[in-house]
């Protein structure tokens, strides 16, 4: 088993504005997002998955709630214009330069964009939601869900273009845009979801190498130690053949993570002594909003759930061969 040091003095090669520059470029800005759109669409969803039946759970059209919609609508942008003031404040100390392009595609061997696009994604899925609460037509809904997806993110890439301590990222913005186009296409395909994108967490011992850079903090780490999440698509085998046996819930799922990153470079890893590599993984996960019930507070909690990949047995596929976890997440 390795042994991960508390500290190294290679890192003062890298300097004291590069640790800062990465700290803020790898936390904060999935911190800041994260927590405060998933909280406030998480809760919302929740609340009027509860109260308000959809078209599929009452089984007739509803005349369009416009007074419930032009308030989430005001809502929406309330927390759209508060968080985009509330960031331009603490994130861009530093006056705002002429616009310019900082190509960071290379970087975290690309799991920041799959974090994006995973980002992306639910928020087109909780506002999707929200909307077919108010009455408007699913095609509706889904529209201003794919709308929102895109939307809340990104003034983040723009002011970024203008800071003089990030730079535009075309690599965010093009994983911004793959999120709702998934989410869209879908619907255009198939008229349903069928392949959804889910996220796990597991702690690493890599944060300990650099504290300050993948969290100090366990609640710092599950937003900033990219070693310790992967990105999965899971889908059930029933949706692509309707007349099978196959239960609809169940789920082949399979996964992409990195280990050894140490650094946002491949490079700065090397050079603090670390072996970096990508990990594929093939795993069985669960659909929740599948599972039949008339309960409103279990189908939002399966709702909320479906964000999440159980934990499952998972062959692991990387440069060092094939491994098989028992119990992965």
């Amino acid at each position: 088993m390795a042994v991960f040091p508390a500290a190294d003095p290679r890192l003062a090669r890298m300097g004291a504005a590069e640790v800062q520059r990465q700290l803020l470029i790898g936390g904060m800005k999935r911190t800041a997002f994260s927590t405060i759109v998933f909280a406030f669409l998480a809760c919302v969803s929740s609340a009027f998955s509860q109260d308000l039946p959809s078209e599929a759970d009452s089984g007739i059209v509803r005349k369009p709630n416009y007074r419930l919609l032009h308030g989430m609508f005001a809502a929406q942008t309330a927390l759209y214009a508060g968080t985009i003031y509330g960031l331009s404040k603490t994130w861009y100390n530093d006056p705002l330069t002429n616009f310019r392009i900082a190509d960071d595609s290379h970087e975290w061997k690309q799991m920041d964009k799959a974090g994006h696009l995973f980002s992306s994604y639910q928020i087109c899925r909780h506002t999707a939601e929200l909307y077919k609460k108010t009455g408007i037509t699913k095609k509706q809904a889904i529209i201003y869900g794919a709308i929102s997806g895109f939307f809340f993110q990104t003034p983040i890439e723009i002011l970024d273009g203008f800071s003089p301590d990030y730079g535009f990222s075309p690599g965010d913005m093009a994983a911004n845009l793959v999120g709702p186009a998934l989410f869209v296409g879908q619907y255009v395909l198939w008229d349903e979801v069928r392949i959804v994108p889910k996220y796990s967490f597991h702690f690493t011992p890599l944060a300990e190498a650099r504290p300050e850079l993948l969290g100090r903090r366990r609640t710092e780490q599950w937003l900033k130690d990219y070693n310790g999440q992967t990105y999965w698509f899971s889908a059930s085998p029933r949706s692509f053949a309707p007349g099978s046996n196959w239960p609809p819930w169940l789920c082949f799922s399979v996964g992409y993570g990195i280990q050894n990153m140490v650094a946002a470079e491949t490079e700065q890893s090397v050079e603090l002594g670390y072996r970096p590599y990508r990990q594929y993984y093939l795993s069985v996960d669960i659909d929740f909003t599948k599972i039949k019930t008339r309960s409103k507070l279990i189908k939002s909690l399966a709702f909320l759930l479906n964000s999440l990949k159980i934990p499952a047995p998972a062959a692991e596929f990387s440069r060092k061969g094939i491994r098989f976890r028992p119990w992965y997440f």
